[in-house]
């Protein structure tokens, strides 16, 4: 009894300190947060009658939470007389630290001697709250009209679509498809006379090519005239997504393409994780045993893009982008390309060994390792058949969240095993939110004012605890909460830091979605035996110099 009277004298302490309110108002503030995760409507009247009060005293108490800041009053139509009720954001700010410090009273009150694991005092500050209500409901007849990727962090969206709405105070429309399916309807929709959508997801490799086409609006004037945080993303997110100095996107999801590995199983082996390529193949070998269903490398060999990705970034590991960027003091640089930059590289010494090295690791891969993608790939080593992956940080949820994959908790992670260069590297991927080039007008404001709110770091971190395992916000990977999900968030924020996350393997290009499937062809032709590396090779030479010859880069 003791330690439930100290528990309640401590919660009730700390609710004066961090909400700043009157207790005994506790109740109106329950039902708006209860409200405001749920994606549920508040009136004045229901948050009345739910506070606990008097109708009377109610109602000034949720005068004087407007009057200080604490709640917004939206106007539900257009002739403003009548509301919705929401939390501001200081009031999710201060609930969000309540929310830390009764966590902590709990941990406190159950481990019964045992130390409690405490979240840092220091790092309460780096919580972050989640997103509000914005203060009028877009003017978007017709709602919100999305066009996005059908992956983790679109479909922790969807789940989420009740809260958005919300959040923005009208309907959104979405449509989810697959990366080719997707990169056809953005093209599609840009010959369109007016755009069908609003807002747009956008694979970073494909904005040098969409940009030239005119499909993007440039963004350079809604973000000066906005709050928007650009230092807080990814610098080569940022620089995807950018195009002769005009910014075309913001960046939405970051990832990583790592090298994942079954920690027990190398220990049980004596084996060191891997670092080069040699060392790959070495590992892969020596933990390859069909016998028992255990594959030693899962990896996209699947025909066309699935398969270009992969030689793409594997010649980056050998030291060599797909084209021939400029140089950079650590690297290559991705944007503001000129027509000497663009030559195809299949017939350098980077793509020769790319080649081979894929080659060798057909004896140690899953028989169906010519048809397998990204998701294919993940699923194999989730379900215990490969005992290393190349790996999508987009797709570790697969086995980072799933306590029955044998890999839960015993894996760790690498950037991509270096060949020639021997410099370590992670190709960036993801996605950015663009708005078409031909959008109606009096539709970009509102479009703007979602994509901002969809790209928030609050936003970001509601994807990141609804499945999703890939912000582009440095604030959403340090914050504490996150970095608790998984521990692969604290690597990214690792190696992004430490200029190991780069754009440049994927660089965002005129014609790069061509190369892609150009290499996905050709090699696919080789790894199946039609064709020799140097034929395979020529012929990916021959046809990316006619591709690249009849772009206009002017």
């Amino acid at each position: 009894m003791l330690e439930t009277i100290e528990f309640i004298a401590a919660l009730r302490g700390k609710g004066s300190d961090t909400l700043s309110i009157d207790l005994r108002d506790l109740g109106i503030v329950l039902h708006l947060m209860r409200n405001h995760v749920s994606g549920r409507l508040t009136t004045m009247s229901s948050l009345a009658t739910a506070s606990g009060l008097s109708y009377g005293t109610a109602f000034r108490a949720i005068e004087g939470f407007v009057e200080g800041g604490l709640i917004v009053r939206r106007p539900r139509t257009t002739t403003g007389r009548s509301f919705s009720m929401h939390p501001s954001s200081e009031l999710l700010r201060r609930w969000q630290l309540f929310n830390g410090h009764t966590h902590r009273l709990i941990e406190q009150m159950t481990s019964r001697g045992a130390q409690p694991v405490r979240k840092p005092a220091d790092n309460m500050s780096a919580v972050i709250a989640p997103p509000t209500v914005l203060e009028s409901k877009l003017a978007l007849p017709r709602g919100l009209r999305l066009l996005v990727h059908a992956d983790p962090t679109f479909m922790a969206m969807n789940a989420l679509k009740q809260q958005f709405e919300m959040i923005l105070g009208v309907p959104i429309r979405s449509k989810a498809l697959s990366i080719d399916r997707l990169r056809d309807e953005i093209v599609q929709n840009g010959h369109r006379l007016a755009s069908a959508y609003d807002l747009i997801a956008c694979d970073l490799p494909w904005f040098g090519d969409m940009v030239r086409r005119n499909r993007l609006r440039p963004l350079d004037d809604l973000i000066a005239g906005s709050k928007m945080e650009m230092a807080d993303f990814l610098p080569d997110a940022v620089a995807s997504t950018r195009r002769r100095g005009r910014q075309y996107g913001i960046p939405l999801l970051s990832t990583a393409e790592l090298l994942a590995y079954r920690t027990d199983l190398l220990r049980d082996a004596g084996l060191t994780p891997p670092r080069t390529t040699a060392e790959t193949l070495a590992v892969a070998r020596a933990l390859h045993a069909p016998e028992h269903g255990r594959f030693g490398i899962a990896w996209n060999g699947g025909r066309g893009t699935a398969l270009g990705h992969t030689f793409m970034v594997v010649m980056a590991a050998h030291g060599q982008p797909i084209v021939n960027l400029g140089r950079t003091p650590d690297g290559f640089l991705p944007e503001d390309t000129a027509a000497e930059h663009l030559r195809p590289m299949f017939d350098s010494e980077a793509a020769h060994a790319a080649a081979d090295y894929l080659t060798e690791l057909l004896a140690v891969s899953p028989p169906d390792i010519l048809t397998m993608t990204w998701y294919d790939r993940a699923r194999a080593y989730a379900s215990g058949h490969a005992a290393l992956a190349y790996a999508h940080t987009l797709l570790v949820n697969l086995f980072e969240h799933d306590p029955a994959s044998p890999a839960y908790g015993k894996t760790g992670y690498l950037p991509q095993p270096t060949g020639l260069s021997g410099k370590p590297i992670s190709p960036l991927g993801g996605y950015a939110l663009a708005i078409p080039g031909n959008i109606a007008e009096e539709r970009i404001a509102p479009a703007w004012a979602a994509l901002t709110a969809l790209t928030s770091a609050g936003a970001a971190k509601l994807f990141m605890a609804n499945g999703s395992l890939a912000s582009p916000r440095f604030s959403v990977n340090r914050d504490p909460e996150v970095q608790a999900l998984s521990p692969v968030i604290g690597i990214v924020d690792a190696i992004a830091r430490q200029g190991v996350l780069r754009a440049w393997p994927r660089p965002p290009v005129p014609g790069i979605s061509a190369l892609i499937g150009i290499a996905g062809e050709e090699i696919h032709d080789m790894l199946s035996g039609q064709k020799s590396r140097a034929a395979a090779l020529a012929a990916a030479q021959s046809r990316a110099e006619t591709v690249m010859r009849e772009l206009d880069l002017s």
